[in-house]
């Protein structure tokens, strides 16, 4: 019917098809469904695919789609937004499934970072660790194994992205491995001592290091050899270093130390972005435009509460200052909230959802005892973790906890996304005393969580988390054992 159209009625005018769909493309789903009911011509153009398949996509839904690709938009947008609506139900009242990313011979845990659904971890026995949480299993290939003697130098920091895993080691030594080739590493260089702060972006192959006085970035060429495409000399030793992510050209990174924050930017020297003696940077991050830090003030400033502080990359201009906590601010999310807004924890037990444009916070959550150690946000929810090991979910416009879980040790980093949260409780002391026995300090060794909301990891055929280990592992205190199907592996 559609093609027999030629012309469409519009009151006392009649007008082309192709014109009628360019007045309709301003109306929204209640107005088109509207339109539907005046009549058989108006029906077919408010269920035209062009309409529904433009409406999908101002949403945010299949957005790597093409128009062929379904034939029915319109029941492609509906079944989006109730997947949304049972995955933001399924948030609020935690209903999914949880299980552990555990790896029982890599002893006390390091360092955790995600990107993704990719997990990467560092033990102190050496080993690095990749995980997929996109995938049923979870297994963990190992990217750097330790020694013969089964003890190697502990792991300082690692980093993951889309393309890369990164770690860096006590020792100052440094790897770089290919997120989907792993296994041997595409490049390794070595410092003459201990690294002080790695970063990788959100995307690209750079690699930026601190050690001593110096931050080097690491770049592969055109032919695929890596190569140090800049140094730069800086005063003071780097508490925390960020590389600017969706940057053209040469890579751009913040670097912090003490009182200083520096803008590593080409071939030149480092710029000094912010500097005020006796006010040292408590935590950094950074986005495509903008850095934010957190500021202790002490001394004849005494009466002046932190702030956390908020800077153009371009014009390298303060633009505004928010917050005002009596404890230090110890984490801050910028590059993950949505536009114009920010999230912060501090050592008063609060989180701050700060609105940059009104230079006031939104909401303030009393959250943890111990202090703030890491928090993540989006439009309707914030996830903090604290130094007591609680994991808290709020609703951000209600202002009310949601659910909480806790673990041994600190919280040391939280990210989600649409479906999934992970978490990871890393220990403060990594030399546990008493025997050496692995089974004995189990408890000490950290954690890290993984819950899926989506309701589709755990089908009724699927085999369960205790049953996938086979009977090849040659650790007698797993008890993970197979307790299904034991030997398909064998």
């Amino acid at each position: 019917f559609q093609n027999e159209i030629n012309e469409v009625p519009f009151f006392d005018v009649q007008l082309p098809y192709e014109l009628a769909l360019k007045i309709f493309q301003y109306l929204g789903k209640a107005e088109l469904g509207r339109c539907a009911q005046v009549s058989r011509t108006w029906k077919v153009l408010a269920e035209d695919q062009v309409l529904w398949y433009r409406l999908c996509q101002q949403e945010g839904y299949l957005l790597d789609r093409s128009i062929s690709e379904h034939s029915c938009w319109k029941l492609a947008l509906r079944s989006c937004q109730a997947r949304e609506n049972t995955l933001k139900h399924n948030w609020k009242n935690r209903i999914g499934a949880v299980s552990q990313l555990r790896y029982e011979p890599g002893k006390i845990l390091c360092d955790v970072h995600s990107c993704g659904g990719v997990v990467i971890t560092g033990y102190t026995s050496g080993e690095v660790r990749l995980w997929d949480t996109s995938s049923w299993d979870c297994r963990a290939p190992s990217l750097e194994a330790a020694d013969h003697a089964g003890v190697g130098p502990p792991v300082s920091f690692v980093r993951v992205n889309s393309a890369l895993a990164a770690a860096a080691h006590e020792d100052g030594s440094v790897s770089v491995w290919s997120v989907l080739l792993g296994q041997e590493p595409l490049h390794r260089w070595q410092h003459p001592q201990r690294v002080q702060g790695l970063a990788l972006g959100t995307a690209g192959t750079a690699v930026a290091t601190a050690c001593g006085f110096q931050v080097s970035v690491e770049t592969p060429s055109d032919q695929g050899f890596w190569q140090t495409s800049a140094t730069f000399e800086i005063h003071k030793l780097v508490n925390f270093l960020n590389l600017v992510p969706d940057v053209a050209g040469s890579p751009v990174a913040v670097a912090a130390a003490e009182d200083i924050v520096y803008l590593l930017k080409g071939e030149g020297p480092a710029k000094v972005l912010h500097s005020v003696y006796g006010q040292p940077v408590t935590c950094l991050d950074v986005s495509a435009h903008e850095a934010a830090f957190g500021i202790k003030t002490f001394g004849w400033l005494l009466n002046e509460p932190n702030q956390i502080l908020l800077y153009n990359l371009e014009t390298n201009q303060c633009l505004t200052k928010v917050g005002n906590s009596t404890g230090d601010f110890t984490c801050v999310n910028l590059h993950a909230s949505p536009p114009h807004m920010l999230v912060a924890g501090s050592r008063d037990r609060r989180v701050r959802v700060l609105d940059l444009r009104r230079g006031e916070a939104v909401c303030s959550l009393y959250a943890h005892q111990l202090g703030v150690s890491a928090v993540q946000m989006d439009d309707w929810k914030v996830i903090s973790g604290g130094e007591e090991g609680l994991v808290c979910v709020w609703d951000q416009r209600m202002g009310t906890k949601l659910w909480e879980m806790h673990a041994r040790h600190p919280v040391r980093h939280v990210w989600f996304g649409s479906h999934s949260l992970i978490t990871a409780n890393i220990p403060q002391d990594r030399h546990s005393s008493g025997s050496d026995d692995p089974a004995v300090h189990r408890k000490y060794r950290g954690t890290i969580y993984f819950y899926d909301f989506s309701g589709e990891q755990l089908t009724g055929d699927s085999v369960l988390p205790i049953c996938r280990s086979s009977y090849a592992e040659v650790t007698g205190y797993n008890y993970n054992i197979g307790l299904a199907v034991p030997y398909d592996s064998i």
